[in-house]
């Protein structure tokens, strides 16, 4: 069994020949693997890079996916303000702080009103450039690994960008009527992005917003309902008209427990990242309640254990991830976000190693 059949058995709700695994991993974190690996580190040019790129590092380490994404447009690239500070197609502006690129100016800081979007053109799907590295990665990759097609910050994270935290929630929670027309604009710009990416062969979609912080959600699971969940119902089902096939997966950060029963309702296939620290986002309660309904990807602590425990500890941890979800499929492990910056090379080589010595179906509890 290939990694491509691997982590599609899983998905599917049934047992492979072992957990599949699917790592990301932030700039600073791909260069020290990538001088051990002697390999090179490769950034694409997207607006969740850490997502898709590194492909060669992350294969030899073992994951089973490559990640694929719609690109910056040849016609549109990043473009360096002066040193340190960049805009991207948007018109989102970025300073370099430490080895992270942070938003400091929004295109729709001043926004009040629904007429004011007249003025502010999104860009566009079918820009050229937009699928070249998703296409090279596809024909490259396609056959043996899994394709991951990524289409996250799908609505709420990529609107708040725009606007500007705050603003956008107290907007958001006044009903100012500008607020839903750009989260349809940003929706409808990414599910044309996933459909282009399901042609291209993706074998998992995955959407998201965050909505949760560690003790619990950033709005109401009312306001979410209200205003997010038949967004979310189009974008599934817009993605399933394209491949009625493909499951769908859903990432957010945080506590979200309250929304869950509702992403389920509208016909959401895989839960990500399932945080371990945040309340009430326990992998084994989850996979106990949703098992026969949800595949879950994540798990695995990076706020605790990756950085700061031992070897043995990121062993124990993917053993517990394992023991929580994988019996009876339905499990692609996986960091709880990208592999950050303070995490020793050591513990990262444990994790793949850990997969390989304790993901083998049947799996002992």
């Amino acid at each position: 069994m290939n990694s491509k059949d691997r982590v599609k058995t899983a998905l599917s709700l049934n047992e492979p020949d072992r957990v599949p695994i699917f790592a990301t991993l932030t700039n600073p974190v791909a260069e020290k693997v990538g001088e051990y690996l002697s390999l090179n580190t490769s950034v694409k040019p997207a607006f969740l890079a850490d997502r898709v790129s590194h492909t060669k590092i992350l294969l030899e380490l073992g994951n089973d996916c490559v990640g694929i994404s719609a690109s910056y447009p040849t016609d549109n690239p990043i473009e360096e303000i002066d040193e340190g500070r960049r805009r991207d197609e948007w018109g989102i502006i970025y300073e370099r702080r430490g080895p992270y690129w942070e938003a400091v100016g929004r295109p729709l800081d001043d926004i009040s009103h629904e007429e004011d979007l007249l003025d502010y053109n999104l860009p566009s799907p079918d820009a050229p450039g937009r699928f070249r590295d998703a296409r090279e990665s596809a024909r490259k990759y396609g056959d043996e690994y899994a394709l991951v097609a990524s289409i996250e910050c799908t609505m709420f994270e990529l609107a708040w960008s725009l606007v500007g935290f705050d603003k956008f929630l107290t907007d958001l929670a006044i009903g100012k009527r500008y607020t839903r027309k750009l989260l349809d604009g940003v929706a409808e710009y990414n599910v044309e992005c996933g459909k282009r990416l399901i042609e291209l062969g993706a074998d998992l979609i995955w959407t998201g917003d965050d909505f949760g912080t560690q003790e619990g959600m950033l709005i109401s699971p009312d306001l979410w309902r209200e205003v997010f969940k038949p967004r979310y119902e189009y974008v599934f089902a817009e993605l399933k008209k394209k491949n009625e096939e493909i499951p769908v997966a859903y990432h957010s950060c945080g506590s979200i427990r309250p929304i869950i029963d509702d992403l389920v309702e509208i016909g959401l296939d895989v839960l990500n990242p399932i945080q371990p620290l945040a309340r009430n986002m326990d992998l084994a309660e989850l996979k106990t309640e949703y098992g026969n309904e949800l595949g879950f990807f994540g798990g695995v602590d990076i706020q605790r254990i990756l950085p700061n425990g031992s070897p043995k500890d990121v062993r124990d941890e993917v053993k517990r991830c394992i023991k929580a979800a994988a019996e009876g499929g339905g499990y692609l492990l996986a960091p709880a976000h990208n592999i950050q910056a303070d995490t020793p090379l050591r513990n990262i080589i444990e994790l793949f190693n850990s997969i390989k010595d304790f993901g083998s179906y049947p799996i002992v509890k």
